[in-house]
């Protein structure tokens, strides 16, 4: 047995609930100390000085990206939410990874980008929206259920984008530049499977309390909000700067 699970079991559910809704109001008190998908001072002079293939210390990039960013981990986190088999936790993931994945080497490679703020913003919404989807609003609201999945990989892309917006603001050597970047994607996903890990592991004890529908509903809605914050701040920022 695992350190992380011999914790977790000495927690009561309604503690691991408490746990859970913390950690999500840990991540608003740090909204507004850095901007989504943003690159350290230290990684980005880093970045800029490379030169030629550095496969490990990209892959640590990768993997350092997504277990700090809290827009993924919020979403990710969401769209798992309510999902009690693994063969459905794998295809919404992989969906999710493949649009991440698409747009993030394609935006750096080909030098597409999107205004930093606006494209947080919409990653912003799109917890907004999948909060939203767990609460069953749309069914009560519009009387139809959107294609989750296919929800899932739209986002995906948008993720990806914004990630790929922040790296073009930095010049990043064009020799070893495809080798970087699929080596940094590698260290996306493993950091996304590490999150993941921790995720489906708190989500498997808290399922256990027979108050876990009333208090999923709470979570919920500080997702939501929490979305709506990093929303209104990127926006924010954008009439700030414009």
């Amino acid at each position: 047995m695992t350190s992380t699970s011999r914790v977790l079991r000495a927690l009561a559910p309604r503690q691991i609930a408490t746990l859970t809704l913390l950690l999500l109001a840990a991540c608003m008190l740090t909204v507004s100390q850095a901007l989504a998908h943003n690159v350290t001072a230290g990684d980005a002079g880093y970045i800029q000085e490379i030169w030629g293939v550095k496969i490990i210390p990209f892959i640590y990039l990768g993997a350092k990206h997504m277990v700090t960013g809290y827009d993924h981990i919020l979403f990710l986190l969401g769209v798992v939410f309510f999902l009690y088999k693994m063969k459905d936790v794998g295809i919404y993931v992989s969906l999710f990874a493949i649009g991440h994945s698409v747009t993030m080497l394609l935006g750096v490679w080909y030098g597409w980008g999107i205004n930093a703020y606006i494209i947080d913003a919409i990653i912003g919404l799109s917890v907004v929206y999948k909060a939203l989807d767990n609460l069953g609003y749309y069914q009560k609201w519009f009387g139809f259920q959107p294609n989750t999945k296919a929800a899932t990989l739209i986002f995906g892309l948008f993720h990806g984008t914004g990630l790929a917006t922040k790296i073009l603001e930095y010049d990043i050597p064009q020799d070893g530049l495809l080798a970087n970047l699929l080596a940094f994607n590698v260290g996306v996903e493993v950091g996304q499977l590490l999150a993941l890990a921790v995720i489906l592991i708190v989500m498997g004890y808290w399922r256990r309390h027979p108050d876990f529908m009333r208090q999923a509903t709470v979570a919920n809605l500080v997702m939501m909000g929490l979305g709506i914050w990093l929303t209104g701040y990127q926006i924010a920022g954008y009439i700030a700067s414009t």
